[in-house]
C-alpha cells in the first residue's frame, strides 16, 4: 500500500512541477494576472527570430488550451502574451515597427481604420527593452489589454476587440514568425 501511495504521489508531483525551458529560460506552466484572477495555463511558447537572431521567447497563456488560432480568438476569459527578451537591446521604435507590420499584415484596411486609435494608444505604452526584460500583454474581459513591462503597468487599451487584433500579430495568416506561431499553438 505504501508503494502505491508513493507512486501516486510521485505521479501527482511530476505532472504539477513540469516547466518548459527554452534557451535556458524556464517558462512557467501557469500564471495569473493578480492574486485574485484566474490561473492561466501555458498554451505554447517558442522563440521569435529574425535574420538568424533570437529576439525573444514568446508564450501564450489561456484559461483552457486551444490549438487553432480561431479557437483562441473565440475563447472567452483572461489571456496573456508574454515576451522574455533575449536581444541586448530593442528600441521602442523597432518594437512599434514590428507591431505595426503585424497589424498591417493580418488586417484589412477597413479593420485597421477601426483599430487605429487603439493601435496608437498601444504603441505609446512602450519603451526600449534589453536582455532579460519581460513584456506581458494581459487581457481581462470587459476591461481590455494591460501592457506591463518588468512588472510595471504602462497602461490599458480598452476594448475586448483589441486583444484579438493583437493575437493576430502572432497567430494570424501572416504572423511575425511562423515557427513561433506553431509553438504558441502547441503544434511542433
Amino acid at each position: 500500500m505504501k508503494s502505491l501511495t508513493f507512486l501516486l504521489f510521485s505521479l501527482f508531483i511530476s505532472f504539477n512541477i513540469k516547466a518548459v525551458t527554452i534557451s535556458g529560460i524556464s517558462i512557467p506552466d501557469t500564471v495569473s494576472h493578480t492574486d485574485q484572477s484566474t490561473k492561466l495555463i501555458l498554451n505554447g511558447a517558442g522563440i521569435r527570430s529574425k535574420f538568424f537572431f533570437d529576439i525573444y521567447i514568446g508564450s501564450l497563456y489561456l484559461e483552457k488550451k486551444h490549438h487553432t488560432a480561431q479557437d483562441i480568438y473565440n475563447a472567452h476569459g483572461e489571456k496573456r502574451i508574454s515576451m522574455y527578451f533575449l536581444s541586448k537591446k530593442i528600441t521602442k521604435n523597432k518594437l512599434v515597427a514590428d507591431w505595426n507590420d503585424g497589424f498591417e499584415n493580418n488586417h484589412s484596411k477597413a479593420e485597421l481604420l477601426k483599430l487605429q486609435s487603439q493601435i496608437d494608444q498601444f504603441n505609446r505604452l512602450f519603451i526600449d527593452v534589453k536582455k532579460s526584460d519581460i513584456i506581458n500583454l494581459n487581457f481581462i474581459p470587459t476591461t481590455g489589454t494591460f501592457v506591463i513591462i518588468n512588472e510595471k503597468t504602462m497602461g490599458l487599451v480598452e476594448g475586448d476587440n483589441f486583444f484579438t487584433a493583437l493575437l493576430k500579430i502572432w497567430l494570424g495568416d501572416d504572423p511575425l514568425d511562423s515557427d513561433l506561431k506553431k509553438s504558441m499553438l502547441s503544434k511542433k
